[in-house]
């Protein structure tokens, strides 16, 4: 039985680590086999890129190498996790996945999101989202529930970051049966019924 899978995007500071928690526990309350991850990162290969690619310090790759950097960290997730996992009937909530790449570097970083796409549909083939999950907020309110040392991305200024917002909402554009926008201003259990309520709309669970 082929499992299902679900990702959660949305800016920095938006809330995604705590309902990816919370989506992890009612799932497994509820007798799902739940595998969680993370991009970048995910693998061991994986989490030395994401060292590579969020580092505040040393040389910063262009925006075509960061752009690849993160896609070999995802193909590697793909293939050693992601698609073993689905085959073996798993739900998988993933803390990003490409549309970051399509929001981030695809848009803000003024790459093409059909060009990012289309590398990344080399690797990925069937292996898309079922459902995807935006945790929608202006980026002025998100960046300023970060503490401690920001990494690379979180650095980027606050237009940088007002364009991945854009970008995250034209991506909702082109695949509106996929993703689902959410208010990620709510309080964090609001956010969390609404989630539930998508995850009911879209099958992965049963109300």
């Amino acid at each position: 039985m082929k499992g299902k899978f679900v990702t959660i995007e949305g800016p920095d500071g938006a809330g995604k680590t705590t309902q990816v928690k919370k989506i992890s526990d009612y799932l497994k309350s509820r007798g799902f086999k739940v595998l969680v991850t993370r991009e970048p990162g995910g693998t061991p290969l994986g989490e030395k890129l994401r060292e590579v690619l969020l580092t505040s310090e040393g040389e910063s790759p262009v925006p075509e190498a960061e752009a690849l950097i993160y896609a070999a960290s995802r193909a590697q997730l793909v293939k050693k996790v992601i698609e073993p996992a689905l085959d073996k009937g798993f739900t998988i909530l993933c803390d990003r996945f490409v549309d970051s790449s399509l929001a981030y570097q695809g848009w803000a970083r003024g790459l093409g999101i059909e060009e990012l796409a289309r590398i990344n549909r080399w690797f990925l083939q069937d292996i898309w989202p079922d459902l995807t999950i935006v945790l929608d907020i202006d980026p002025a309110q998100s960046l300023n529930r970060l503490s401690g040392k920001k990494d690379r991305l979180e650095s980027e200024t606050l237009d940088f970051h007002r364009k991945v917002r854009e970008g995250f909402l034209k991506l909702k554009d082109l695949y509106p049966q996929r993703i689902k926008i959410v208010d990620a201003a709510q309080n964090p259990d609001a956010i969390f019924k609404t989630i539930l309520l998508e995850l009911e709309k879209s099958g992965i669970i049963n109300s």
